[in-house]
Order: structure tokens, then C-alpha cells, then sequence
């Protein structure tokens, strides 16, 4: 990890559309991102020149822009799953009044990485904030454990689980489930010539990865994020994510 990406992992920060703040990584390998959009507000028009990104709606409704056309947009709500390939300029707009709540993936994690086309608050061709618009991150931010073999951290946001656990076992997972969403945080699921299928970085339903998991081969224990309606109150919470 370069020493900025260190710097980040211990900072809030502010944006004109709200803030964000790294809520996992696992070296500079991949983060994850804990974003609020107020009410009205959007990010810029970007795109990113090299690495891969991805977001899953955690709370309130999603206007997202593909491309450079306006009139490439897309409602979505919570759960719901978005992949944006190295390149592809995307916006996102909160359209609830509580605001607009998502974890975002980057793979790999590098927070400079940032072409602006597009901005309604003078960002435009300007790099990612830097010192200035960044406070420390205290006890009140969450931030996810690193799960060992076997091991799964349960935290809960609003009315939705996020389990996170590094397991060889996919096959457990419920086939049927097509609203959950699964980011993989690290490993991968390869053929018969080790080619890899489905890596770190990807976000697929749930579904996905268990129909995935009976045809490819897994080389070591994959670590990953599950989002879900939470609808078992028997497991234990690790904590809770509050809205701010």
C-alpha cells in the first residue's frame, strides 16, 4: 500500500455531495467504501482509467448514469448491484430524501485514479480531495474486520445484514436467493485451465456465485461480502452501521 492509500484508510472525506470513508481494505489489492449522498445531490461525471469498481445500495433510490449520455440512466434501490469497468464515465444522484447510502468497491485501491468530465461543483478535470477536505476517522465509523478462515463478522444496516467471511464452501449458499448481493473481496473461481471466472472485485447475486461455484473450481478460500434483507435475528451482530 503506497503511503496515500494508507493515509485514506484513516480519514473521512468530505465531498460537496456528502463524504466517504474506506470501510475495509485488504492492502492495495482492493477497498471497500462507505458513501452518503444527500438528498439532490450527485457525484461527478468520472470515470476511472485503470481500475475496476463496483457499488451495492445499502439505503434510499439510485439515479445512475452510464456513459456520457444523459439519457443513459437507470433507477435502482437497495440491493440492487453495479459494476463499472476501467473507462466507463458513470454518475450517481440521490433521488430520497434521507439521503443515498452504498458500498463501493475498487480494484485495485487507488484513490487517484480519477478522470472528472463532468461536474456541478467546479471538480472538473481536478484529482480526488486531498488533505483539506479530510478529517480522522473516530470510534463513531465502523469499519469491517478482516475475516479469518472460516470466520464471518455480522453487521447490520437498517433492515439489511452485510456478513462478511473468508469460507471454501459456496455450496452452501442458497441458489434460490436472486435479491442478495455478493462482492468477492479476494480469491477467485477458475476452469479447468485455471482461467479465472469470477475474482476479486466482482459483484453478482448471490445466486450467481452458488450456480458458479458447482462448475468452476476454487484454488484457496475465497473471502467475501454478502448483503441481504435481514431476516434472521438468531445470529449474533458484530455491529451496526448508523446512518449519519
Amino acid at each position: 500500500m503506497t503511503d496515500i492509500e494508507d493515509f485514506y484508510t484513516k480519514k473521512i472525506v468530505s465531498k460537496p455531495w456528502g463524504y466517504e470513508y474506506v470501510i475495509y481494505n485488504f492492502n492495495k489489492k482492493l477497498a471497500i467504501t462507505f458513501l452518503k449522498i444527500n438528498y439532490g445531490h450527485k457525484t461527478s461525471l468520472h470515470c476511472h482509467t485503470r481500475k475496476k469498481t463496483g457499488f451495492i445500495i445499502l439505503g434510499g433510490k439510485a439515479k445512475v448514469q452510464y456513459g456520457i449520455y444523459k439519457e443513459n440512466t437507470k433507477i435502482m434501490q437497495p440491493l440492487k448491484r453495479l459494476i463499472f469497468r476501467p473507462g466507463l464515465f458513470h454518475s450517481i444522484e440521490a433521488l430520497s430524501k434521507n439521503g443515498l447510502y452504498l458500498l463501493e468497491t475498487e480494484n485495485p485501491y487507488d484513490k487517484n485514479d480519477l478522470v472528472r468530465l463532468e461536474d456541478k461543483y467546479g471538480r472538473k478535470a481536478k484529482k480526488y480531495e486531498g488533505k483539506n477536505f479530510t478529517k480522522n476517522l473516530t470510534s463513531q465509523y465502523l469499519k469491517f474486520k478482516k475475516p479469518t478462515y472460516l470466520k464471518r463478522y455480522n453487521y447490520s444496516f437498517n433492515n439489511l445484514s452485510i456478513v462478511l467471511e473468508k469460507t471454501d464452501k459456496l455450496k452452501k449458499l442458497n441458489k434460490n436467493d436472486y435479491l442478495s448481493s455478493t462482492a468477492i473481496l479476494d480469491g477467485s473461481l477458475v476452469d479447468n485451465h485455471n482461467q479465472n471466472v469470477i475474482s476479486s472485485g466482482e459483484i453478482v447475486k448471490t445466486s450467481t456465485l452458488k450456480i458458479l461455484s458447482k462448475s468452476f473450481k476454487m484454488i484457496k478460500p475465497i473471502t467475501i461480502l454478502t448483503v441481504s434483507k435481514n431476516i434472521n435475528k438468531n445470529y449474533k451482530i458484530d455491529n451496526i452501521i448508523k446512518w449519519k
